[in-house]
């Protein structure tokens, strides 16, 4: 199972989240994030991967959680991926050939523009709670079901 991150940025009453452009998950709003490369923590690749995305810097970056993607019939798309929440940045976001950034308010999440398992769980990470959760999806990306890890 690959090992990822996904982050979501907040300030003033609103979150971060990114038109995936390209690669996997195209066409959905998503926070930031990404694979771990070799001898990274998922803390350095979270890190890495919003400033290769979005062009910030992390502040007071927050471990919110893990949720497992498992995909029917593609293993090989199955992911372990750790929840992030940065409770500021440095710099301002800027368009990347991967993802497009846009600030939204916590209350009107665009939920569908994002994938089906996010109301789920990020209402209440963003929040402040913690999630432990696995999603099974089919290969378009319809959600199947869901539990509590």
């Amino acid at each position: 199972m690959k090992q990822t991150t996904l982050c979501y940025p907040m300030k003033d009453g609103q979150v971060l989240l990114a038109m995936k452009k390209r690669g996997f998950g195209a066409g959905h709003l998503n926070g930031p994030g990404g694979k771990l490369q070799a001898g990274e923590t998922a803390e350095q690749a979270c890190r890495r991967e919003v400033k290769e995305e979005v062009g910030v810097e992390l502040l007071g970056l927050e471990n919110r959680g893990t949720i497992e993607f498992c995909f029917v019939d593609r293993s090989d798309w199955d992911q372990s991926c750790s929840i992030f929440v940065a409770t500021g940045i440095s710099g301002e976001p800027v368009e990347s050939e991967e993802m497009k950034p846009e600030w939204f308010t916590i209350e009107n999440l665009p939920f569908d523009l994002m994938w089906p398992d996010d109301p789920h769980w990020l209402p209440g990470v963003l929040a402040g709670g913690k999630v432990s959760m696995r999603f099974y999806f089919d290969v378009q990306g319809k959600l199947l079901s869901f539990e509590k890890m």
